[in-house]
């Protein structure tokens, strides 16, 4: 479970723990990995940096040792700074296509040959609803995560006779520190106090609330599962029905 030290990271990891997964907590953090392993039915801990040039291939390596071959892959990275089209530079675009997509494309070459030998294995992908209608000022973090849902659309054409499904899980406004953090700079921005800003966000809403990372973590636990092996290629929304696409 990739980036799971926090946030929806975190959710799904206790989640997955929770239904039974042998399951590897990783981060940058790694002293921080080790005590949220802890608390959790069968788990490790592990600090890995992705984006290294060798942080896929270590982590895979630790986690291997821990448990054997990995058959379930959750997909998940720290959003970039916020910012609209025309706030970024060139560089912070590559960047986020490196968090994004090249850090993941190294972990599933590690780990793909053994879900298709065994013909059986889930990727998951914990993208955003930016990726289905983009968010004005989250460019960064649209880009990234929509050239990762187009990589994953086409692996998941190509692994599907092998029993290994390819997902992507689109979070909405979910009650997380980073959605926190989103908040506070737009009320820093409009003038308004952060619980103005968060009504108004949540007025968006048809649910009128936003959801919780144990919702969230419900929906990835079951398209981790057995019970969704016929659901392939899919952007899910998990978002209150605030997304304006059908």
């Amino acid at each position: 479970m990739c980036a799971s030290t926090d946030g929806l990271g975190r959710a799904v990891a206790e989640a997955l723990a929770h239904e039974g997964a042998d399951v590897v907590v990783c981060g940058r953090r790694a002293e921080l990995a080790r005590d949220i392993a802890a608390k959790l039915p069968s788990a490790v801990g592990i600090g890995a940096d992705l984006p290294a040039p060798t942080g896929a291939a270590e982590l895979v390596e630790r986690a291997t040792a821990a448990f054997g071959p990995i058959g379930i892959l959750v997909l998940n990275g720290p959003g970039p700074r916020p910012a609209p089209v025309t706030g970024i530079e060139a560089d912070e675009l590559g960047a986020a296509v490196d968090s994004l997509v090249t850090a993941h494309h190294r972990l599933l070459s590690r780990t793909l040959p053994h879900m298709r030998q065994q013909r059986w294995g889930r990727v998951l992908a914990i993208g955003s609803s930016a990726v289905v209608a983009p968010i004005a000022d989250l460019a960064l973090s649209g880009v990234g995560r929509t050239a990762l849902a187009a990589y994953l659309k086409m692996l998941a054409t190509e692994v599907a006779s092998d029993g290994v499904t390819v997902n992507m899980l689109l979070p909405g406004r979910i009650a997380t520190h980073r959605v926190e953090q989103l908040d506070a700079g737009r009320a820093a921005r409009s003038g308004r106090t952060v619980e103005e800003e968060r009504a108004q966000s949540a007025a968006r809403i048809p649910m009128n609330r936003y959801g919780t990372p144990e919702e969230f973590a419900r929906c990835a636990a079951f398209l981790c599962s057995d019970a969704a092996a016929y659901v392939t290629g899919t952007a899910l929304r998990c978002d209150g029905g605030q997304s304006p696409v059908l």
